[in-house]
This record gives structure tokens, C-alpha cells and sequence, in this order.
């Protein structure tokens, strides 16, 4: 790729005594030029391998020579004000680019391992970040549906899905919603680990369990803060649930995350760390199961028939209406035929039906029927309408959702 040149251009700068400052900007410049969350800089046996997360998929680089190391772990500890002289022991921190990084922020995780320090920069590029619900691709019906539950004045709204699935930027998105209803008339608390933007109107916490400072102690002392709205960035713990429940029991919307395989996993989760089940029947509002798939590029997009080991997943009355697409590969995707990613929903909305059935503390699977049952589409039917309708591959879909299939 033509954007290896910089890093052979500032590694030969670097190796003649120049700054390692160059090395380290141009991952960083790289990384936004590919539109990545993450960057991995990572010593392998015989070379650094630089790798970015591109559209949820870790993509190689660069190599770089193993000796350039230490030089650039230090870089980026200055940059996140860490320890430089501590090379044993995990640190995480954040640090600001300059104007020459578009002003990109990056939360800065380094860790040792056998053959040294690997450098973890989760990318967040401001100029890209609007927090807005239109605007994060739901279809129609899940879009209505999570306005729905967040006209509510008092219960809890779920995400769940697993590490980057877009449940911060669609929690933020959901706060962003509430702000353009209501304006200064609503009070909004967040406790999050860490605070990855800072939000207009709200006022947020970043938890730190080094000083006893957890979800559960800052949750407790945020309900005397007169909050309407509160977002805790995860439901983690026992004693965290307890309190989130019981405030939306007593007047507040709640907003959260937790980590389940599907929507109505998230009953047995609570469950299972002792909320009794007619707390949850009273309030929780809703789930919401979220994925996120890779978009076929609209520049190379063209017709595609799917292997028939494949085809076998679709239904017989849905393949005559069938447009599948993928991306043949151009300078646009750089040569991946997918550009950007789309989300895969699974939106339960709790009805009547659905919170007798969690009285009765039936199983997942169950829950997940009687969901069915009343409307509820699933993260799999939701995935096959994007692969029917050429948004993505039915390739992809497999590839996002296979272990919920199971």
C-alpha cells in the first residue's frame, strides 16, 4: 500500500538519530487516513508489526524493524503523560494530537509481553462525531421503537453486544436525542469508564476503582443529584444492578450496557446476579442488541450470487426478491469491497406477555419465543434484510452473527 512509504521514509530518518515523534505521527496520520478505531503496534519475533482496525477487521500495515521499539513505546507514553522508565507493568491514558493529527484523541493502552511492550491507540477523530440517532443507520422500525422508549420518564433501557458494537456512540446518540426534545429542562448524569467525549448539557463522571470510586459508589451518590436521566457505562456487578434497577423503580430513565449474547439474555444476566424477577418486569423498558456489519463500497459495488452452502441460510421465499452485492475491490476500499459498517438490531420492546414470562424466570431461549411472538425481530432476520437488500454480503452476516445462530 502506498502509505507504507511514510514509515520507511521516517523509520530511515528515525535510525539516523531524527525524532521518533515522525514515526509515531504517521501510524497516527495512517490510522485516520484508513478510517480506523484502533491502531496495534505489536513486536513480533523478527519485526514490529503495525496493524490498524479497519471496519471492525484488523488489517496489516507496516513492519518495522524490532530495534525502533523502545523508542516508540516511550513516544507515545509522553504523549499520554505515563511513566517512561516502567516497562513491566500495564499503563493506560489519553492524549490530544496536535493540528499536524487533526486534533484526533487517543486512548492509549501499553501492556508488556514476552518480546516488550505492545502499544494499543484507540482513535476517536472529533470532526467525525455527531451524536445524533438519524444518523447511525437503524432501520425505520428500530429507530421508532428506541424513540419510543426513550420518551419514558422513569425505567431502564438496555444495550448489549459485545466490545465494539456501537453501544457508546448509540447510548451518546440516545443522550443526544433527549437533549433536542427537552433542552435545559432535563438534568443528565453519566458515571462511564472512561468519559470518551465530553457532552454538552451533561454532567459526567469517570469512575476510578484505584480510590473505591466504582459504578455502584458513584451510582448511589448521583441519585442525590436531583439527575432525571442517568447513563452508567456498564452494568458490571451485583450491587450496580441493584441500584440501577431500583432507580428506575423510583423515577429516573436509566441508561446502560450489558454484556449478553442476545436481547432477552439480558433477564437471565440480571438474574442470575440476584434481581428479583419482578423488579426487572417492572423496569426495564427495553433491550436493545446491537452488531455492526461492513457496508459493501457503493464505488465497486456489484451484483453477486452467494456460495449455495450460503444460500442454504435464506429462506426459499425471500431469495426471488434477493439482491445480493458485494464490493469487487477499488482505491476507494483499498481493494476490501466494504466501506464503512452498518448495524444489525434486535429492538425488545417489554409487553405484557414478555414480563409474565420473566415472572415465571423462563430461560433465554423461551424469552426469546415469547419476544418473537409479540413483534420482535431478531439480530439474524435483521442482518438477512441488510444482505438481501445488496447493504452488505450474506458472507458478512454469517461472519458477525454466526455464534448467535447457534
Amino acid at each position: 500500500m502506498s502509505y507504507t512509504t511514510h514509515y520507511l521514509e521516517s523509520e530511515t530518518a528515525a535510525t539516523e538519530g531524527a525524532e521518533v515523534i515522525t514515526v509515531v505521527n504517521c501510524m497516527i496520520q495512517d490510522g485516520i487516513k484508513l478510517g480506523a478505531s484502533d491502531l496495534h503496534i505489536e513486536p513480533w519475533e523478527n519485526a514490529i508489526a503495525v496493524r490498524a482496525r479497519v471496519n471492525g477487521v484488523l488489517t496489516e500495515v507496516a513492519q518495522l524493524p524490532l530495534d525502533l521499539m523502545d523508542k516508540i513505546s516511550a513516544r507515545f507514553k509522553v504523549m499520554a503523560n505515563l511513566v517512561t522508565y516502567q516497562a513491566g507493568l500495564p499503563q493506560d491514558g489519553t492524549a490530544v494530537g496536535g493540528a499536524e493529527l487533526d486534533g484526533v484523541q487517543l486512548r492509549i493502552s501499553i501492556f508488556p509481553t514476552t518480546r516488550g511492550e505492545k502499544i494499543v491507540a484507540r482513535l476517536f477523530d472529533p470532526r467525525d462525531r455527531r451524536f445524533e440517532l438519524s444518523t447511525l443507520g437503524f432501520d425505520e422500525t428500530t429507530l421508532q421503537g428506541l424513540k419510543r422508549v426513550l420518551k419514558r420518564s422513569s425505567g431502564l433501557v438496555l444495550f448489549t453486544g459485545p466490545t465494539g458494537s456501537g453501544k457508546t456512540s448509540t447510548m451518546y446518540s440516545a443522550l443526544g436525542h433527549i437533549m433536542q426534545r427537552d433542552g435545559t429542562s432535563i438534568s443528565i448524569s453519566t458515571v462511564e469508564d472512561p468519559v470518551e467525549f465530553n457532552l454538552p448539557m451533561v454532567s459526567q463522571t469517570q469512575i476510578n476503582p484505584a480510590q473505591e470510586f466504582t459504578y455502584a459508589v458513584a451510582l448511589k451518590s448521583i441519585l442525590r443529584q436531583d439527575p432525571q436521566v442517568i447513563m452508567v457505562g456498564e452494568i458490571r456487578d451485583a450491587e450496580t444492578a441493584a441500584i440501577a434497577v431500583q432507580a428506575g423503580l423510583t423515577g429516573h430513565l436509566v441508561i446502560s450496557t450489558i454484556h449478553s449474547g442476545v436481547s432477552a439474555g439480558a433477564f437471565t444476566r440480571l438474574i442470575n446476579m440476584e434481581i428479583e424477577p419482578f423488579m426487572l418486569a417492572s423496569s426495564i423498558l427495553g433491550v436493545l442488541g446491537l452488531r455492526l456489519v461492513r457496508q459493501v463500497c457503493p464505488h465497486c459495488a456489484e451484483p453477486h450470487t452467494p456460495e449455495p452452502s450460503q444460500l442454504k441460510l435464506v429462506p426459499e421465499a425471500c431469495l426471488a426478491q434477493a439482491e445480493f452485492q458485494r464490493g469487487r475491490g477499488c482505491e476507494q476500499c483499498h481493494g476490501t469491497g466494504y466501506s464503512g459498517r452498518l448495524p444489525v438490531t434486535e429492538l425488545l420492546a417489554v409487553t405484557e406477555p414478555f414480563r409474565e414470562a420473566v415472572l415465571k424466570k423462563m430461560q433465554t431461549s423461551a424469552l426469546e419465543e415469547i419476544a418473537i411472538q409479540e413483534g420482535m425481530k431478531t439480530l439474524w432476520q435483521n442482518g438477512l434484510y441488510r444482505a438481501i437488500n445488496g447493504q452488505t454480503t450474506l458472507e458478512e452476516i454469517i461472519r458477525v452473527l454466526a455464534a448467535d445462530m447457534l
